[in-house]
């Protein structure tokens, strides 16, 4: 892990060091700098992958050991780069006063130019190099330049093809933000009153159509809530316990493929109805989300009557069998420090891992007629 400046991270949450300090003291939870609140907390998974490399060299920190961080970048399978990309585009791309180039961008600026210099970037052209932009604005200046570089993100949504892909990055879920229901005091079958459960913004644009259109056939159904809402107004309080109180939660497509809802119906133990064509999934190499999830074709869910028909369909057994293994995989949903064996953190080191086999073996090719260097 490169040792950039705080502007690029710890910094850009007001922490500040002693001089010519780079990181925050992690293994003291009172040190360490929080991440804000609300919906940008969705979004914080370079917080948590950053704060893990740090623990990972501090011996009172118990942490699992899917990556280490090495003091040689010639020891390191993976070179990782701190920059807060989406707390960035979050609290920073807005122009300020006399700014004539914003703080988002400018950072971006001096990223590019910094990796472009180092030598650890030009031996393989930046193809091990992991940079998280889960914000789908974030890194949007730097990400043609970068484009060689594993990217961590929610989907593909706003990005071509030749820039991000399965063939190289890694898909991370969202942090949830309604609170995570115990296993033993998750609400059954007959307990859960609400067949169906929407809280969100309703009129979204590209893909996200379809959430109005859904609205018009479903609001006035019976035991379904389909509302309007935001983290305003005690919503994320009035979310949690909707998705609590309900058998399904619908993860509809918006202005991109992805969303936080479907993390939050993980952690609630609703069981998702995915209508998004496009989506892409967390570790789906390794889960099937057909095993605890609805998947229904978009082209399918507008039709009157199908969406409704088709999961009053799914009797308390099969629905019970899907809630049962909600409540199994969801700790694979949180994000905590420190972190914990199998969860949010521990996952994505995984999937990096098995993500660099692939990217190893492009790299092991493009040697195949190289000439040795001679010293």
């Amino acid at each position: 892990m490169y040792d950039l400046p705080p502007d690029f991270h710890f910094g850009l949450l007001a922490w500040k060091g002693k001089a010519n300090q780079t990181w925050p003291n992690v293994d003291d939870l009172n040190h360490i700098p929080l991440y804000p609140g609300g919906l940008n907390l969705q979004h914080s998974i370079e917080y948590w992958l950053t704060l893990d490399l740090l623990a990972s060299s501090t011996p009172k920190v118990a942490r699992p050991c899917s990556a280490v961080r090495v003091q040689n970048s010639s020891q390191a399978d993976i070179i990782f780069v701190p920059f807060f990309s989406s707390l960035s585009y979050n609290r920073h791309s807005k122009l300020h006063g006399k700014e004539k180039v914003s703080v988002n961008k400018m950072l971006q600026d001096r990223l590019v130019q910094f990796l472009m210099g180092q030598h650890e970037w030009k031996r393989y052209g930046g193809r091990d190099h992991l940079i998280v932009a889960h914000h789908p604005n974030s890194m949007i200046d730097a990400r043609k330049k970068l484009g060689s570089a594993m990217f961590i993100l929610a989907d593909f949504g706003r990005y071509p093809l030749e820039i991000a892909n399965l063939g190289k990055d890694i898909i991370a879920p969202y942090k949830h933000v309604v609170r995570t229901i115990p296993s033993g005091k998750s609400a059954q079958f007959d307990e859960r009153p609400i067949l169906v459960f929407f809280q969100g913004a309703i009129y979204r644009k590209d893909g996200g159509v379809i959430r109005q259109e859904l609205y018009y056939l479903l609001r006035d159904e019976k035991n379904v809530h389909f509302t309007f809402g935001t983290v305003r107004g005690n919503g994320i309080n009035k979310a949690s316990h909707g998705m609590a109180s309900s058998k399904f939660c619908l993860n509809i497509a918006g202005d991109t493929p992805s969303s936080n809802r479907l993390f939050d119906a993980i952690v609630s133990h609703c069981v998702p109805v995915i209508i998004s064509d496009d989506i892409e999934l967390p570790f789906e190499d390794v889960l099937d989300y057909s095993k605890f999830s609805v998947f229904v074709r978009a082209s399918d869910a507008v039709k009157k009557g199908y969406l409704l028909n088709l999961l009053r369909s799914i009797e308390r057994d099969k629905w019970t069998m899907m809630w049962e293994r909600l409540k199994d995989i969801a700790p694979q949903f949180e994000y905590q420090y420190p972190s914990q064996p199998g969860d949010a953190v521990d996952m994505i080191w995984k999937a990096v891992s098995r993500k660099r086999s692939s990217v190893q073996f492009t790299l092991n090719r493009k040697k195949r007629y190289r000439r040795p260097e001679i010293h």
